[in-house]
């Protein structure tokens, strides 16, 4: 079993910027975040492979958000800035174990999925 913990969340005004982290009990090969908004199907946001050479971003986060990663912590950063207010859901973390080249962001790639934190992005 694999448990993976978010922290970071909060409430941010419209520009302003946020650091997610999602702590892993154990290896994993990959990780993924991922966000819900009220009423709309969860969605696939950034990824990254162990070594992290590879990486991966929804479009709509491109430029904004970074992924970056600290294996002695076994533990995953999404570094968000300008922040919008359409960005405003419950983030979700997830972990991949089977070996692979890269990363995707669809859901069906992953195997562990932790908890969720909130960020709303209002003023």
């Amino acid at each position: 079993q694999l448990q993976l913990v978010e922290s970071g969340g909060g409430l941010v005004q419209p520009g302003g910027s946020l650091r997610l982290s999602c702590a892993a009990s154990r290896y994993y090969n990959r990780i993924g975040w991922f966000r819900q908004a009220p009423g709309k199907e969860r969605e696939g946001v950034s990824c990254i492979t162990t070594s992290g050479d590879k990486t991966n971003y929804v479009d709509s986060v491109k430029g904004r958000f970074t992924i970056a990663r600290d294996n002695a912590k076994n533990t995953v950063y999404l570094q968000m800035n300008s922040l919008k207010p359409e960005d405003t859901a419950v983030y979700y973390c997830a972990a991949g174990l089977v070996p692979v080249p890269a990363c995707g962001i669809a859901s069906d790639e992953y195997d562990f999925w932790g908890q969720g934190t909130q960020v709303t992005v209002a003023s």
